[in-house]
């Protein structure tokens, strides 16, 4: 598990934790955080992802990694 890796997590569990329960924006953040957690890389964090169901949220989670890894702490959208 990379430092990195470690810090998307806190910052995206974050983000879950202040989202609207059952919204798709904290199911979002909850898959980026898992994942992320327990993966090495960010390469095997969005690969993990990609098999993230429904599309939606999966689509969504993907989206915020991208966010997340570029700096942008905003929420999912």
């Amino acid at each position: 598990m990379s430092a990195e890796n470690l810090d998307l997590a806190v910052i995206a569990r974050r983000i879950a934790d202040n989202a609207p329960n059952g919204s798709l924006e904290q199911a979002a953040a909850g898959s980026v955080a898992v994942t992320c957690a327990t993966t090495r890389t960010v390469a095997e964090a969005r690969s993990v992802l990609a098999g993230v169901t429904p599309e939606e949220v999966r689509r969504a989670a993907l989206e915020l990694l991208d966010r997340l890894e570029s700096g942008e702490q905003g929420a999912a959208g």
